[in-house]
């Protein structure tokens, strides 16, 4: 059934099993691609490991300028808003200050693959157009079909237009909206749509506010669980709201993944497309060098004591998880320390 091909990702917790560990998959990067950051060639970097060489499927990448459509399902206020808005617009925005950034940080991991033409991921992403369902006419508790149902809603009003080359599809859903599997098995998905439920197969994600229903699970490190109360402490977010700055990593997760394999025949580790591992979920759990086992790694802090790892737009600051690099093939993220 279409329903268990789902692609899961953004558990807060490093989890590797042995599996993973002995996946043997190669990279491919396009020869001209240039990371304009520059990558050590010491494996100290976190995760590292020559077992670990992601391949390629033969299917696309996201490599044409992505218009992105955002869809607010569920009770948002405009400052709530604000964060993920201005997080999205910096992955395309190089000019958001002094190192490390949000757009260092896309440009340094999720641009570097490529697809069998030799065309990299995109590093532009544009805010193309936004809707809201505040009524949530789909109910409060959704299934991963219902967030297709969701996408065609929206196209069939003509509030959001199709857009085969350049659209994806982003669904939010505030925390009063109850997930299928959510807080269990997933804090986000991507996948794409059926054309029997939107008429089209488009590339999507969906991401929920986890602040009053997981934050321990999908919000780490601005809440920890229970079995780690006494070993670490919670960390303050960058702007001063745990379900939304947890947001923001998990939406980051997902946006790479589905950039790198949107049609769940691109970039993973794995022989099987229904549980593919791919280059959020190797380096889950890692913000900054030192990274693993439930250590974040090392992160700033500012004057207020609030932890983050990238900056943005507006004078944002952000806490998002490293991805796999397929060139030095380690976690990696623009606040790196060479050890």
């Amino acid at each position: 059934m279409h329903t268990s091909i789902q692609v899961q990702a953004a558990s807060p917790y490093p989890q590797y099993n042995n599996t993973k560990q002995q996946l043997e998959l190669r990279a491919k990067t396009s020869s001209n691609q240039s990371t304009n950051i520059p990558l050590s060639a010491s494996k100290k970097y976190e995760g590292s490991s020559e077992l670990i060489h992601l391949r390629y499927h033969m299917g696309p990448v996201l490599s044409s300028p992505i218009n992105l459509f955002l869809i607010w399902y569920g009770h948002w206020s405009p400052s709530r808003q604000a964060p993920i808005r201005d997080f999205l617009l910096s992955i395309s925005d190089s000019g958001t200050g002094s190192h490390p950034t949000v757009s260092q940080w896309w440009g340094s991991t999720a641009a570097l693959y490529a697809d069998q033409t030799g065309s990299n991921v995109t590093r532009r992403i544009a805010l193309a157009r936004e809707i809201s369902f505040p009524a949530t006419p789909r109910g409060t508790s959704l299934t991963r079909l219902t967030v297709q149902q969701i996408i065609a809603d929206a196209v069939t009003a003509g509030s959001l237009p199709i857009d085969h080359r350049h659209g994806v599809y982003l669904v939010l859903t505030s925390g009063e909206i109850q997930m299928q599997d959510f807080c269990r098995a997933v804090c986000g998905f991507h996948y794409f749509t059926f054309p029997s439920i939107v008429g089209h197969t488009l590339p999507y994600a969906w991401v929920g506010d986890s602040g009053k229903q997981c934050p321990e699970v999908c919000a780490y490190p601005f809440a920890i669980p229970s079995y780690m109360a006494g070993a670490t402490a919670a960390m303050a977010p960058p702007n001063g709201d745990v379900g939304v700055d947890g947001m923001v990593s998990v939406i980051g997760h997902e946006m790479a993944e589905l950039s790198t394999n949107p049609l769940v025949n691109a970039w993973y580790a794995g022989e099987d497309p229904t549980a593919p591992t791919e280059i959020g979920d190797l380096c889950e759990g890692v913000y900054g060098s030192g990274g693993g086992g439930g250590y974040t790694g090392e992160v700033e802090k500012d004057e207020k004591g609030r932890r983050w790892n990238m900056k943005g737009r507006n004078g944002r600051r952000f806490l998002v998880q490293w991805l796999w690099n397929p060139v030095i093939k380690a976690c990696y993220g623009p606040n790196a320390v060479d050890q």
